[in-house]
This record gives C-alpha cells, structure tokens and sequence, in this order.
C-alpha cells in the first residue's frame, strides 16, 4: 500500500518526521545541557554576606558555568539559617552554631568568625572569670546566643552575676562610652573590613585603650561542644600600633560555610564547589575575605559533614567524562546505528537509489537469449515459468502511479515477444532446424 503513494508524498511524509526527530532532539538537549540553578540564602548585620554570593552568583553567569546561584538576602545569618532549615533554599552562608541543620552539608569553608572580646586596658579584666559583676555588650546577639550560653556554662558566669545585653552596631560607642556596658563581645573574620569595623565602634575620645580577654578555658569548650575551636589569636592581629593583642591570646573561633542541602546530587555540588573556588580567583582582589576560602574538614566526626560531591572535588576524585557519561555514549551509538538504517529505508522509501533495484526488462533480455539457444521443448517449457514468475512478482509491486503504469507497459509487451519468439523456437526445433532433433539423428 504504501508503495503506492507518489514519490512527493513519500518525501513530505519523511521530512515532516525528519523535522519532528530533530525538534524532539533539540528539546532534549536543551533540557539536559542547561543549567541547574540553585537558591542560596544569606545575611548579616553589614550586608556584606548577600553581597558577596550575589557576586560569585553574577560571576557563574558569566562564565556559563553549569550551576547558577539565585541569592535571597535574610538580612541576618540567624535568619538565613533558619529558612535553610525550613527548606526554603538549596544553599546557606551560615555557622554551624545556629538553627537545626541536620540536613546539611559542607561545599567550601568560606571563613572564620572569631570571638573577640574587648575591655578597657587596666581594668583588671584579663580572662572570662573576671567579668564578675559586669554587663557585657553582645554584637549581633541572636547571631551569638549559643557562643554566650557556651561561655556561660564553660565559666559559670550567672552566678558572677554577668549580664549580657544586645547591642547594634550604632549603640556600640554610646555605651561603652556612657559605661553602661564594661566589655564588648563580637564574632568577626580576621579581615581588614571588620577589624576597621570594631575599631570604629570603640570610644575615641580621651586616652582609654582597650584589650582583648583571653578565654583560658578554650580547648575544653572545644572538647566539649565540636562546633567551635580553640584558636590562638596572634599578637597585634587586631591592631598594628600598638599591637592588639600585645601577646598570643587564646580564644574561639567558629567556621562560615556554604552549606547545601545533602539531597542535592554529587555532580552538583561537585559542580558548585569547582566553580566557586574558580571564582576566588576572579573576585578576591574586590572581596579580600575570599582568599579565607578554603576545602571544609573531611573528617567523619565533623560536627557538619562535608558534601560527598565536594569531597570528591577537593579529594580529585570527580568523575571524567567518560565514566559519567560512558553509559549515554554506548546507547547513542546504537542509537546512531539505528537512525544510519531508518535513513536508508527512508531514503529507500522516497524512491531514491532505484539503480539497486533489479529490472525485470534486464531479466527478460537475458531470457531472450536462452530462448534462441534452448534444445528442447522442457527447456522451453522452464523458460516460459521463469517468464510467469517475473511478471508475477513486478506485478505484486504495481502501484497507480504513471511511471509503474508505463513499465508494466513495456512488461508486457516484451512478454509477448518472448512468447512469439519461443513458440518459433518450438517450431524450429520440430521442423529440424539448427540444434533440433532432426539435425540430432543426422549426427
């Protein structure tokens, strides 16, 4: 049946699925090369956190990388740990040391906070234990709830009667000054910006000095609680001249991450991390914090694991090409064997390559032949159902179209002529003509 349909109809009907096929395929490819975006959430008290990942965000874009990052700024780390947790995101810039995040994962250690503690010089307040009796101002006091109950618990400071207050950054000066607070806590990065910051926020009038209070007792709180980390504060890494601290000083430090959620894929996030370290190098000289960032601890018992797609980065152990897509490259060349031979029936099926095609009319010219030659009436008689069988099978295949109608034609008419060739051949041979039997006898 579908022999008979005319060659442009045959053509029409090929491309129209060719146009189908490919449309179909680059659907396809579109939705699986493009890009996987991810929301990050973010937040602090200068703003510096959303403005950071918007750019590395921006940076992604523009080198095409496969992931991209949409940046959703809280306003406050606590806040952006909290929709973190509430699933509200993929990724956070947050501390281990607030909201639940059990669900979370580790992708790069983007810095440390560490906890400063200031007092005027000469106050006598040297380490924790001699904040007795006093009001301690806390920067960023729902960011740092957890490090002040930490400290509390470590040195038993409600029953010193320490009173801790929350203090923004522009009440800061006020009470210091009005001495309605005698110490300052604050979680910072060691970063030009945030040391500038702190200094900014102390007294500047008349010749008070402060000094950094040591916390004696940091290897254990680290024992005890692993999200923090006793750290040694080197002498005058707050302040040159005169150096603040004027000696090491034992403190706390708390690690900011990128953190992602752990349902999100190895690749992914293997990804993320590839592209973010290759960002560093493009922004650290706009954002100087970005030289801090560095792989998240490996360990198994660290307190936020780390992301098996993350590890995998930075242990090198990322899959190539091949292993990642071995699979795919298989089943599309079988894919690309099937198509070679649905494009050659195609082609086969629009009328095209017919030279391949046996004749029937070359067939019956080369019977003509065996005719002349035949010796007898049995070979005769094979030679006429030779002729029955080709005209039967040409005429199985006969469509409606002109160009079948003109070669069942001339079919025809070369049958004709073979039959009248052969009935004088049989005459011949009965007559005694050149290699009948009469001529056989005479031999």
């Amino acid at each position: 049946m579908i022999d008979r349909l005319p060659r442009w109809t045959r053509i029409v009907v090929v491309i129209g699925i060719a146009l189908i096929t490919s449309g179909l395929c680059y659907g396809t490819y579109r939705y699986v090369s493009r890009p996987t975006t991810l929301t990050v959430v973010a937040g602090s008290y200068d703003g510096d956190a959303a403005r950071l990942m918007t750019a590395i965000a921006a940076r992604l874009a523009a080198s095409k990388a496969s992931v991209r990052l949409t940046v959703v700024d809280k306003g406050t780390t606590t806040a952006a740990t909290k929709a973190f947790s509430a699933g509200e995101a993929d990724l956070a810039v947050a501390r281990p040391d607030l909201g639940d995040l059990k669900s979370a994962r580790t992708v790069v250690l983007l810095t440390y906070g560490v906890v400063l503690i200031l007092a005027p010089a000469g106050g006598g307040v040297d380490d924790l234990a001699d904040l007795k009796g006093k009001v301690v101002g806390v920067l960023g006091g729902d960011a740092n709830r957890r490090v002040v109950e930490t400290l509390d618990r470590e040195y038993d400071l409600a029953r010193g009667k320490v009173v801790f207050k929350d203090l923004t950054v522009a009440e800061v000066q006020p009470a210091l000054a009005a001495k309605k607070v005698q110490a300052l806590l604050v979680v910072a990065p060691l970063a030009e910006k945030y040391l500038n910051l702190i200094k900014n926020m102390l007294p500047q009038a008349g010749k008070q000095r402060f000094g950094l209070v040591s916390i004696g007792s940091a290897d254990a709180i680290e024992n005890a609680a692993k999200v923090y980390e006793s750290y040694e504060l080197p002498k005058g890494a707050v302040r040159g001249s005169p150096p603040l601290p004027d000696d090491d000083l034992t403190t706390l430090k708390v690690p900011y991450y990128l953190m992602a959620s752990q349902k999100l894929s190895d690749d992914v996030v293997g990804d993320l991390a590839k592209a973010v370290m290759d960002a560093r190098r493009e922004l650290v000289g706009e954002f100087p914090l970005l030289a801090q960032i560095a792989a998240p601890s490996t360990d198994k018992d660290a307190f936020i694991p780390i992301h098996p797609g993350a590890k995998a980065f930075f242990d090198g152990d990322q899959k190539t090409f091949f292993e990642k897509y071995g699979d795919q490259i298989f089943y599309g060349s079988m894919a690309l064997g099937s198509l070679t031979s649905v494009l050659a029936a195609a082609w086969k099926f629009m009328g095209f390559g017919g030279g391949s095609r046996p004749n029937p009319l070359t067939d019956l010219h080369q019977i003509a032949a065996r005719i002349r030659k035949a010796r007898s009436d049995d070979e005769l008689d094979a030679i006429g159902e030779d002729i029955d069988g080709i005209f039967a099978a040409r005429a199985a295949k006969t469509g409606l179209g002109d160009d079948e109608a003109a070669e069942m034609m001339a079919l025809c008419l070369s049958i004709l002529r073979l039959e009248q060739l052969s009935l004088a051949r049989r005459t011949s041979l009965r007559n005694g003509g050149p290699g009948g039997r009469a001529a056989d006898a005479a031999q």
